[in-house]
Parts: structure tokens; C-alpha cells; sequence
């Protein structure tokens, strides 16, 4: 497997979608996970860097994902924007569902 160097974490009530990117920017690690599971998972990868689309509860997830030596960086709603494809969210896009569904 390859060294995952970023990740990208959808925040959401209860279920939240992490995506881990080697160098080249191929996908090596999709997971949905429940928020119990997020900092017991997180804990365990390699430092790396972590963007989360900026919000409430951003910051206190990057206080807690700084402390296992990840860098962690909050984008901006308007900049996550453009990596959302076809209208659909989160995990509906592996799914096959239509967001309206």
C-alpha cells in the first residue's frame, strides 16, 4: 500500500467520510465511519496532512487530530465546492444514489 500523505475528512452529525491520497494524489484509503471511530482511527495513521471544509465543529476535530501530529488545515465552504461532482454528497456518490433520492 502507499504511504497515504493527505486526507480528507467530511464532518457531519454522525457519520463522517475519510479519504486518504498517497503523492500522487491516488485514492488509498475510503472509509465512513461513525464519530466514535474518528479519533481512535485518525490516532493510528502516520502524520499527515488533514483538510476539513471549515465550520463549528472543525476546529475542535483539528485541536484533537494536532495532537497525533497531523497538520490540519480548514478550507473554506467556497473552495470545497468544486470537489463535490454531479450534485451528490458525501458517500452518495460511491452509492450510485441521486442526492434527491
Amino acid at each position: 500500500m502507499s504511504e497515504m500523505t493527505t486526507i480528507g475528512l467530511d464532518l457531519a452529525k454522525n457519520v463522517f467520510q475519510l479519504h486518504g491520497a498517497d503523492r500522487s494524489g491516488k485514492a488509498v484509503l475510503r472509509r465512513k465511519l461513525r464519530r466514535d471511530q474518528v479519533l481512535p482511527i485518525l490516532s493510528t495513521l502516520p502524520p499527515c496532512v488533514v483538510a476539513m471544509e471549515a465550520c463549528g465543529g472543525a476546529h475542535f476535530w483539528g485541536r484533537e487530530l494536532v495532537k497525533f501530529g497531523h497538520e490540519v488545515r480548514l478550507i473554506p465552504p467556497a473552495y470545497v465546492k468544486p470537489f463535490v461532482k454531479r450534485q451528490k454528497t458525501d458517500g452518495e456518490e460511491d452509492r450510485g444514489c441521486s442526492a434527491a433520492a
